[in-house]
């Protein structure tokens, strides 16, 4: 693995969050960890949602904006739990686009196990449920068996290699590993991790992306003990063939938490990417402030990553 920095970084914080908690309603405690992409020059955000009294630990709400900082949201959530192995929440929703379809990723939980689950939509508010992704997977966490989330999937088929022709994602919250796919809505796991946590836990980001060098993929990792973590965004680099071979990862976190809305909330010291848009010639970087805001940076120059 190349330890020279391929891809310079240099991302600037906004120093308020772009979303907050509402009054009252499905939104009021927190809002957090959303997925966000541009329709007809709209940014759309889909965010976690959770409210103050309730057990659910997420509905996603929706919010739009022409700028990609100011966002208004809508009165109603999006996706609620509806099936057994989402009773309690339907969480940390991330989107691409292919063809004329929308595919989100989500966690559904049903109070002890989390697991990766897909929906579909034409227009980013009526979703199609597809279920779980792998109704079985050997990766045990905190002892409890088929325990999976967080799928990134790149949004173009690998042109050469082992899985040319096949789309590709990286999914985990406790190491990362890579799923291949046809038609992007059955999936087939590979047994090895691709990315292992250096501290507690590693977890994808945004979607990949294809870029000169490799695929870039933006994650979360998280350092220190139980009880005092610490979640701070990386990014790592794959090969354009074998997006199973690590490249090169980041020594130094491209977000850490910073402000007091980062530090204190119903996580402390969480700053948690989950997606990224190209807006005029920069990129807008979206993450979860400890787990009861939206936050937002931008590349710091124009043309600023691939």
């Amino acid at each position: 693995m190349s330890t020279s920095e391929p891809i310079q970084f240099h991302f600037q914080k906004l120093r308020r969050p772009v979303l907050s908690p509402s009054q009252r309603g499905f939104d009021s405690k927190n809002t957090y960890n959303p997925a966000v992409v541009k329709r007809r020059g709209t940014f759309v955000m889909l965010y976690r949602a959770e409210a103050e009294g309730e057990k659910i630990t997420g509905r996603i709400g929706l919010a739009l904006s022409d700028d990609g900082v100011n966002f208004v949201k809508h009165p109603e959530p999006v996706m609620e739990p509806e099936y057994g192995w989402e009773k309690v929440g339907v969480e940390d929703p991330r989107v691409v686009k292919v063809g004329d379809t929308y595919y989100m990723t989500y966690t559904g939980y049903d109070g002890n196990v989390a697991r990766l689950c897909m929906a579909t939509s034409k227009n980013l508010l009526n979703w199609k449920k597809h279920g779980v992704l792998f109704d079985e997977f050997p990766f045990e966490k905190n002892g409890k068996a088929n325990w999976t989330k967080s799928g990134a999937i790149l949004a173009e088929k690998m042109k050469s290699g082992p899985f040319k022709g096949r789309y590709i994602m990286y999914f985990g919250d406790s190491n990362v590993w890579l799923a291949h796919s046809k038609d992007l809505l059955h999936w087939e796991y590979e047994e090895q991790p691709v990315l292992t946590p250096r501290g507690y836990l590693v977890e994808p980001g945004p979607a990949p992306m294809m870029t000169d060098e490799g695929i870039l993929l933006i994650h979360n990792e998280a350092f220190g003990e139980v009880g005092s973590l610490v979640y701070t965004v990386q990014a790592a680099l794959f090969d354009l063939d074998d997006p199973r071979r690590l490249l090169w990862r980041t020594e130094k976190p491209l977000l850490q938490p910073e402000f007091e809305w980062e530090k204190r909330g119903w996580v402390n010291n969480v700053v948690f990417a989950e997606a990224m848009v190209e807006h005029e010639g920069r990129f807008y970087l979206y993450y979860g402030g400890a787990d009861r805001y939206v936050g937002l940076a931008l590349s710091g120059t124009p043309g600023g990553l691939p």
